[in-house]
């Protein structure tokens, strides 16, 4: 018989998901051992997110940083360029005031 994701509402915090029923689902193939040792450290996760749970947040802002997330980038604004003569005085070829490049496709 199958057994279910989650067992019954007065299982022990260890026991409320199924570690073995959980990796045949997830094509895992886990010993003996691991599957007790993976089913009590969900279990210890399981226990802190209730304990998590119980905490009062009704005043506090729900946020998605821990510290405040600023745009560190400089301010945008226009500036002066390169003057026309000082780029083309670096040019290896110019003509009318445009690079000269090599053909690259026939």
């Amino acid at each position: 018989m199958e057994s279910s994701l989650v067992n019954d509402q007065n299982a022990q915090p260890g026991e409320d998901i199924d570690v073995a029923y959980v990796a045949r689902l997830a094509r895992l193939q886990l010993s003996d051992e691991e599957v007790a040792t993976f089913q009590s450290q969900l279990g210890d996760i399981v226990e802190y997110v209730r304990k998590i749970s119980e905490l009062d947040l009704s005043g506090i802002e729900p946020t998605s940083h821990a510290h405040p997330v600023h745009n560190v980038l400089r301010k945008d604004g226009a500036r002066d360029g390169l003057a026309h003569d000082d780029v083309m005085a670096n040019a290896p070829s110019s003509r009318d005031g445009q690079f000269i490049v090599p053909k690259i496709v026939e």
